[in-house]
């Protein structure tokens, strides 16, 4: 049956005789669901680069604009995400999000079989790419509730700890399955490359085909079939506690596509208000630090006006903005998270644009960066390492604070962010300025794993601060809101990227991030390890 009517996990007897075997089923669709949701949120990553490598008429600045619109869609839409689960149960909730997957997929891999696509088209494919980063915060609601309170845990772990993989395995298995027809005839022609390329296999060289559709159709491979795995291998818990009035599956589907919708609204205006004309009205930069919480707060507001079961769970959310924890603690979990995925989706391409050129001065004494550097690395080849070094270590974070508590390791490994970034900086800087860019790249490849790293760690630390600080009917919502404000960084870094390598000083954007780091180290000390600190270590 589909839909369960009695969940009583917290009995041993149930759980070893009927809840194990179906929590396990669901857990075990749900990861590779999650996964896809990543892939397909970050992959514009790794697509930019290969569009750079092989011509495509966009400028850096642009190409960087579209890691950062999926970023900004997909943080906006867990916000509506965080509620499916209970109007719409989680069997229905993740085969729709799941399959909603499949329309940026197809479409990417269709937009870019031609150089001649506009941008606004990839603008467009990168917005509905939002949808696989609003799927964490349904996925993470549904699988807690199919796991008794000792092993959640484990569970969310596993679901949370294997989904952020898909970043990585996106960055492994795009750049390869662009060296080969992968459809045959039905994939379209490849295009050529003007500059090298690479791949775990090697290096490839200019002038050598690409498919790089198949950086979208790859994924279909996989969501068609999870689409049918989940529809009749996944359950709707029909109790009173979880999903007790979700109606039929259109009519769950139907709720579920209006409260997306809201998300993708409130987005859309938020990136009208902030992309450069002729796509949006082009404020200046400074604008997003105004734009971002608006969008947040029109998101909230929205949904608060939608009638029925909806808003008495909004009611009990609101509560956990009336402790102060709740706004210092999502500062915090934007260092460690918001950094993570906001590098993941930047780091490639960053590695490209500066040591992929060699940067000239003009007979003006003005530096050029448009001449091709022949011994650059490659950035398929190095940029997965970074996140698959982050979401491996994010369990020890959590297991190391567990003994010596969460707020002293987030202040360690602040400490190590902020040494790191400033490093960062500093070869960034060298290498953006010299004709041979590629002498700075491994102390700055070096140091960038150090923030992977660091960053990964904190995501176990504060959640581990976050469970000790918050009463158990406020972690929940916590997690789920700190998610959300955090995951806003895949917007945030890939633009300020952007723009400081637009202006020529890429190296501010470091230093920038050095700067929040240190404001987070002084939050965390006052708050949690300070003499006057509320909950001490906690």
């Amino acid at each position: 049956m589909a839909d369960i009517r009695e969940w009583r996990v917290e009995d041993p007897q149930f759980w070893e005789t009927t809840g194990k075997g179906i929590a396990n089923r669901n857990l075990w669709i749900s990861i590779p669901s999650l996964l896809c949701g990543f892939a397909v949120w970050i992959y514009w990553s790794i697509i930019t680069v290969q569009m750079l490598n092989a011509g495509f008429p966009f400028k850096p600045a642009e190409l960087f604009t579209l890691a950062a619109i999926a970023g900004l869609t997909g943080a906006t839409l867990r916000i509506p995400s965080s509620f499916f689960i209970r109007i719409a149960g989680g069997r229905n909730t993740i085969v729709f999000t799941t399959a909603l997957l499949m329309i940026p997929a197809l479409g990417t891999g269709i937009a870019l079989q031609s150089k001649e696509t506009p941008l606004w088209v990839f603008q467009l494919l990168a917005f509905l790419s939002g949808f696989g980063g609003g799927n964490f915060a349904s996925s993470m609601s549904n699988i807690s509730f199919f796991f008794p309170k000792r092993m959640q845990g484990l569970a969310l772990g596993l679901n949370a700890g294997l989904g952020n993989a898909g970043v990585t395995t996106m960055q492994i298995l795009v750049p390869l399955v662009m060296t080969f027809p992968l459809l045959g005839s039905f994939g379209g022609e490849p295009v050529t490359l003007v500059q090298a390329s690479g791949s775990l296999i090697g290096k490839i060289p200019a002038g050598a085909p690409t498919y790089i559709q198949n950086a979208g159709f790859v994924w279909l491979f996989l969501l068609i079939p999870l689409a049918f795995i989940g529809w009749f291998g996944m359950n709707n818990l029909r109790t009173e506690e979880v999903s007790p009035h979700i109606g039929s599956p259109l009519g769950a589907i139907s709720k579920i596509v209006g409260m997306l919708l809201i998300g993708f609204i409130t987005a859309g205006v938020g990136l009208y208000l902030i992309l450069p004309a002729p796509m949006g009205l082009g404020l200046p930069s400074w604008s997003k630090w105004l734009v971002l919480p608006g969008v947040i707060a029109l998101t909230v507001f929205l949904l608060k006006l939608i009638p029925g079961e909806i808003k008495p769970n909004l009611q009990r959310q609101f509560l956990i903005f009336g402790n102060k924890h709740t706004w210092v603690m999502s500062v915090i979990y934007t260092m460690t998270f918001g950094s993570f995925i906001g590098y993941s989706a930047a780091f490639a391409l960053a590695i490209k644009v500066i040591f992929g050129f060699s940067h000239i001065a003009g007979a003006d004494g003005a530096l050029t960066h448009a001449t091709v550097n022949p011994n650059a690395p490659s950035a398929l080849m190095y940029a997965w390492m970074g996140p698959f070094i982050g979401a491996l270590i994010r369990p020890i974070g959590g297991w190391i604070s567990d003994k010596v508590g969460g707020a002293l390791v987030t202040q360690i490994i602040t400490v190590v962010m902020i040494a790191a970034a400033l490093g960062v900086a500093y070869y960034m800087s060298a290498a953006y300025q010299s004709a041979t860019p590629e002498q700075y790249f491994m102390p700055f490849f070096l140091l960038f794993l150090t923030l992977f790293a660091a960053s990964g760690i904190g995501n176990g630390s504060t959640f581990r601060t976050i469970a000790m600080v918050f009463p158990k009917e406020q972690a929940g919502p916590v997690l789920g809101w700190t998610s959300a404000v955090a995951a806003y960084g895949a917007f945030i870094i890939p633009q300020v990227f952007g723009e400081q390598i637009n202006a020529t000083t890429p190296e501010y954007a470091l230093y920038g991030f050095a700067v929040f780091y240190f404001i987070c180290l002084v939050l965390n000390g006052w708050y949690y390890l300070g003499p006057k600190a509320e909950f001490k270590n906690p």
